[in-house]
């Protein structure tokens, strides 16, 4: 609030009535910023795992033509500071998981650092998107494929936050497993139609 007081025309603080899940948080930050008319827009956390300095590299990576750029922890270059073994060991599986049912080459589809094109978030339906945890990232970036954008994941350094709790939960992990299978199934069964025509 101090920084959005000190430079009103740059810094903005969206703040909200309701705590009904990191989905809608960033839906919510989407349509203000689509309503703004801003040609890119970036997700980061704010509690320091991410660095700010490394933004650049996705927003080279959006000028070289990525509709979706994905700050990765796990491409070559990319590094994890700091973080619980048990923490590293639960991430890694979610993105195997979901790299393997979905079916794509995607490393760290469950990062929260990245930076979309206005064009994908304008084609994809957001008011269809459901996914109230970490899920949402997964959600996302299974769209933006399924809308035909390219995804590029570009190294970047993820550190243990700075600020506040993780809100990982059991929910959280039960709604990635159910909705990546879920997808997963229904994208086999498309694809099988297809080759089937």
């Amino acid at each position: 609030d101090e920084l959005a007081l000190a430079d009103p025309d740059r810094v903005h603080v969206m703040h909200r009535d309701a705590k009904d899940g990191l989905g809608a948080a960033y839906l919510a930050g989407f349509a203000w910023g689509l309503g703004r008319q801003y040609s890119v827009l970036v997700e980061m956390d704010a509690d320091g795992s991410h660095a700010p300095e490394q933004l650049y590299r996705l927003l080279d990576a959006i000028d070289k033509g990525a509709d979706l750029a994905i700050g990765s922890r796990y491409v070559e270059g990319g590094t994890v500071r700091n973080w619980p073994w048990r923490r590293l060991v639960l991430s890694k599986t979610a993105n195997t998981y979901s790299r393997v049912l979905l079916g794509v080459g995607i490393h760290d589809i469950t990062a929260g650092y990245r930076a979309y094109r206005r064009e994908v978030l304008e084609k994809i339906d957001l008011s269809a998107v459901d996914s109230k945890g970490y899920c949402f990232q997964i959600d996302l970036t299974w769209r933006t494929i399924n809308n035909g954008f390219s995804v590029v994941e570009v190294p970047i350094t993820f550190s243990e936050r700075e600020l506040g709790v993780s809100k990982m939960s059991g929910s959280n992990i039960r709604e990635a497993m159910v909705k990546v299978a879920q997808w997963g199934i229904a994208g086999r069964l498309d694809r099988a139609r297809g080759a089937s025509l």
